[in-house]
This record gives structure tokens, C-alpha cells and sequence, in this order.
């Protein structure tokens, strides 16, 4: 599938259906002057979208020229998690007079189209830092959440066997944010899934320890190595014969179970492991059970065929 030629980029730009912000927009986009008559529409009404910081000021204000080029910068780095909209209090009076805007420079924070908090005076900028933490919480955190929804859209799209739009998320995901365990186990599995076993190799064979180590690419590479095995396995349609001349022929059951499972029948090949237990839980020291519990790693807890096979299973060991 051509969509994986780069599996870690080249996926999508934008935002819109799983493509991920970057985090960075021109500073002028998150600045504006307002006057009276826009108060409502720049403030109030925009507040909704995202907080609005408004700053009043006036041209004869010493601190005001000193906090201005000061908040306008860690606005502009925010990203478009803050707007900062600025009022003239000399040629726009009754605003801050409504608000009780005694003192300049006076900075007030709408959220919901409602003043919130603020603060006055010319602060430092680490100060201002941490206003903005406060009223638009962490840095990070609107692209936090933004990924784990592309994420989540992208899961559902391999588990629908959408595996190019799917792989085209997890990339997105990459692009915003190269080290991110579940999209590169993501565009793994879509390679897997595709049959492009060695290209998933390669990718996870690029990755640090400390990747490796992680749950999610855990699970890929015992699902390569699924495949791997399974390759030496003989062919399942001999094994089913051999089945159908001795169904207690619990080596080939176990071989054709792991073959199954490479195959994406995971309910056939879990049925096999769970008929090998009924009749013979000594057979290679429980190995059926063993083998089975490596599938569910392999799967994953929330997988649809892992949920069924323990059910299965608990009603086995425990009825």
C-alpha cells in the first residue's frame, strides 16, 4: 500500500478528521485591537471559543508599553490557546468603566463570555506564563486531548479493516509527535494488517529501548513474532486433515490455532486452544492455556476476540 512509503510522516496536514495540529500560528491570528462597538463580537461572543485576555491600556501608560510587547509574545507561543484582544480606555472609556477598570495596565480574562480573573500591573513574564496556564490550562493540553481522539478515530478505522485512512491518522499523530508509542504501534499494525510484515519490522527495529519497552509496541512485536512462527508451521489445510483423522491430534490443533491467529481468525484459533484444554490440560504443560493468554497480549484487552475467548475461558476454569 503506497500510503506507507513513510511510515513516520507525509500522512495529512491540517487538523480536521484526526490531522493534528502542530501548535504553532502566526501572532498576529491571536491579536487584535477592539473598540465599544466590538467588545461583544472580539470578547464576549469569541470567549466562547477559547479564553480571551483583554488588556486595557492607554498611550500616555509607562507599564503599558512595558507589559504589552511582553504578553503579546507568550500569547503569539500559546498557540491559539488564548486571544488577546486590547482597548484604548482613552478612546473607548465605558467598557472599563463597566468593569470597574480603575488602574492600568489592567488584564481580564473572559472565559464563556464571562470575566473570570485577572491581574494589574507590568508582571514579568513567567508571571503571565502562569496566568495563562491558569485560565487555559497546561501548554500541551488542547493538543494532548486532539491527539487522543485522532487516535481513537484511528483505532476504529483498523479495527473496520480501514487500514490506509488508519495508517494516514497514526502518521498525522507522528508528525505532532514522532515518539508517540501508540501511533507507531498503530502504523504497525496497519502494516501487519496489510501483509507488509517485514516493513512493520523495520519500523519497530528504528525505535529506542525505552519505545520498545512500552505496552503497546510490546504487543506488536509478539504479534510479529506470531507471524514469524507461524510461518514454520506447516500448511493448515494438512493440519485440518490430520484433525479430521485424529481430533486428539492436539499438536496440530495448537500449530493450526497460531496459523489462524496470523490469518485474523482469532475466534477459530481461540475455540481450538479452548477445545485442547477441555480435553487435556496436562498437554504440554497447560500450553494451550499459555498460548492463549500470548494471543491476548498480542490482541489486546479491549480486542473484541479477546473479550470473548476469557469469557469462554472463565467459564472453563471456574464453572
Amino acid at each position: 500500500m503506497s500510503g506507507f512509503d513513510n511510515p513516520y510522516g507525509g500522512y495529512g496536514n491540517g487538523v480536521m478528521r484526526g490531522q493534528v495540529n502542530s501548535g504553532t500560528a502566526p501572532a498576529g491570528g491571536h491579536v487584535k485591537d477592539t473598540t465599544t462597538a466590538g467588545f461583544m463580537k472580539d470578547v464576549v461572543e469569541e470567549s466562547r471559543n477559547q479564553p480571551v485576555l483583554v488588556d486595557f491600556w492607554a498611550p500616555w501608560c509607562g507599564p503599558c508599553k512595558q507589559l504589552a510587547p511582553v504578553i503579546e509574545k507568550v500569547v503569539a507561543e500559546a498557540g491559539g490557546r488564548v486571544k488577546l484582544v486590547k482597548l484604548n480606555i482613552d478612546d473607548h472609556p465605558a467598557i472599563p468603566g463597566q468593569l470597574g477598570v480603575q488602574s492600568i495596565p489592567a488584564v481580564i480574562a473572559f472565559v464563556d463570555g464571562r470575566p473570570v480573573d485577572g491581574f494589574m500591573g507590568a508582571v514579568p513574564e513567567s508571571q503571565v506564563r502562569q496566568f495563562i496556564d491558569k485560565i487555559a490550562g497546561p501548554e500541551g493540553a488542547d493538543q494532548a486531548a486532539e491527539i487522543a481522539g485522532v487516535l481513537e478515530e484511528a483505532d476504529q478505522l483498523l479495527a473496520d479493516g480501514d487500514f490506509n485512512s488508519a495508517g494516514q491518522l497514526y502518521g498525522a499523530v507522528m508528525q505532532a509527535d514522532p515518539e508517540n508509542a501508540k501511533a507507531i504501534a498503530g502504523i504497525a499494525r496497519c502494516m501487519i494488517a496489510s501483509g507488509q510484515q517485514e516493513r512493520a519490522r523495520e519500523l519497530l527495529d528504528q525505535i529506542g529501548d525505552e519505545l520498545k519497552a512500552d505496552a503497546d509496541i510490546q504487543s506488536v512485536i509478539k504479534k510479529l513474532e506470531q507471524f514469524e512462527e507461524a510461518r514454520k508451521l506447516g500448511n493448515p489445510a494438512e493440519l485440518e486433515h490430520k484433525l479430521a483423522l485424529d481430533p486428539d491430534d492436539h499438536e496440530s490443533r495448537m500449530k493450526l490455532a497460531k496459523i489462524l491467529n496470523v490469518q485474523g481468525n482469532r475466534d477459530e484459533a481461540a475455540d481450538h486452544l479452548l477445545l485442547i484444554m477441555r480435553k487435556d490440560r496436562t498437554f504440554g504443560d497447560d500450553a494451550a492455556r499459555r498460548q492463549l493468554l500470548e494471543f491476548f497480549d498480542a490482541w489486546g484487552i479491549k480486542d473484541p476476540a479477546t473479550i470473548a475467548a476469557r469469557r469462554k475461558l472463565s467459564t472453563m476454569l471456574f464453572s
